[in-house]
């Protein structure tokens, strides 16, 4: 069922967070904690797609190396990125080297410095759920893969040219950016 577990300091957290310090941290001090901000929602759009296919651990012992190659993920540096960066991209050992996954990224960031400040926090935050509207979850298996705000997110997102960003990725995002809170019922990082 995979409910709360003692961490090392005897506070109950959500399992997954248990397998490294690495994850005690971003679990206690990041995940679920509202992110606003374009640049910021840009970084964590970018490390989610990032991610599909692989462990989230890979991401986070990767991420300064990933904000070194990208520019601290602003923006409009980012999209002034040339095809020698990017072939600078897909030599650099501090980040994942996939191909796809970067060309979505510089995409993403071109499409990005063409919307109005302010505009993708406001679209992506306009798909957070009403938290009253969902229990906290007691166990992993109550906390979902994929949900309707997350299919809808994806989906606007790809309709306004948004790559590499499915429905998974935009429950990924929403959980890490804090539009859910799917820490376990019993989990000492719940936001009350």
């Amino acid at each position: 069922m995979s409910e709360a577990l003692k961490g090392p300091d005897g506070a109950l957290r959500c399992p997954w967070a248990l397998s490294t310090d690495d994850y005690v941290t971003y679990h206690d001090q990041e995940w679920g904690r509202p992110i606003h901000g374009d640049d910021a929602l840009y970084e964590r759009l970018c490390l989610e797609a990032f991610q599909s296919g692989l462990s989230w651990i890979t991401i986070l012992r990767r991420r300064e190396g990933f904000r070194a190659a990208f520019s601290g993920f602003k923006i409009a540096e980012v999209a002034a990125f040339t095809d020698a960066d990017k072939e600078r991209l897909l030599a650099d050992p501090g980040i994942i080297r996939n191909r796809a996954k970067i060309e979505a990224t510089l995409s993403n960031a071109r499409v990005l410095a063409d919307w109005p400040s302010g505009e993708l926090d406001e679209l992506i935050w306009s798909y957070a759920p009403d938290r009253a509207s969902r229990p906290a979850p007691k166990t992993l298996a109550d906390v979902p893969a994929v949900t309707d705000e997350s299919t809808a997110l994806s989906k606007a997102l790809k309709k306004r040219g948004i790559r590499f960003v499915g429905p998974t990725t935009a429950y990924a995002l929403m959980q890490a950016c804090g539009l859910v809170d799917d820490h376990l019922e019993a989990c000492v990082a719940r936001l009350q």
